[in-house]
């Protein structure tokens, strides 16, 4: 989840002017990312291999 003091860092680093979308897309993303972080920091992954695997059956 991210933190008021991650948006204050995060709103910092953009440009004095830009589209809403523009900040919906960067909030998505940092999301995302955090979500990822946890995820690894959990061991909750899945080895290349299994990745590889899982992607061949999608395509059959």
């Amino acid at each position: 989840m991210l933190t008021k003091v991650a948006l204050k860092k995060h709103l910092d680093m953009f440009p004095e002017s830009f589209s809403i979308d523009e900040l919906v897309d960067r909030l998505i993303l940092i999301e995302k990312i955090e979500k990822a972080e946890l995820q690894s920091e959990r061991n909750e992954v899945i080895s290349e291999d299994e990745l590889l695997k899982n992607m061949e059956s999608w395509f059959k």
